[in-house]
């Protein structure tokens, strides 16, 4: 559960508070994924590409590292 505390009736430095707490959980790419149905199989084709995407930063960061 996302909370923002609002103080001194500032209240668009609370909505600017609770996008960002959003976006860092992942509900804005969450309610973008669900508008519509994926089907099971473009489901794992994403999730591949995802993990390939992740295990390519990651071997990036370390061989930039090693450097």
């Amino acid at each position: 559960m996302v909370e923002v505390i609002v103080r001194d009736n500032n209240v668009d430095q609370a909505l600017r508070a609770l996008k960002k707490k959003m976006q860092r959980e992942g509900l804005f790419r969450e309610m973008k994924m669900r508008r519509h149905y994926e089907k099971p199989a473009e489901a794992r084709v994403r999730k591949a590409a995802e993990a390939k995407r992740r295990a390519r930063k990651l071997a990036r960061k370390q061989s930039e590292r090693n450097d």
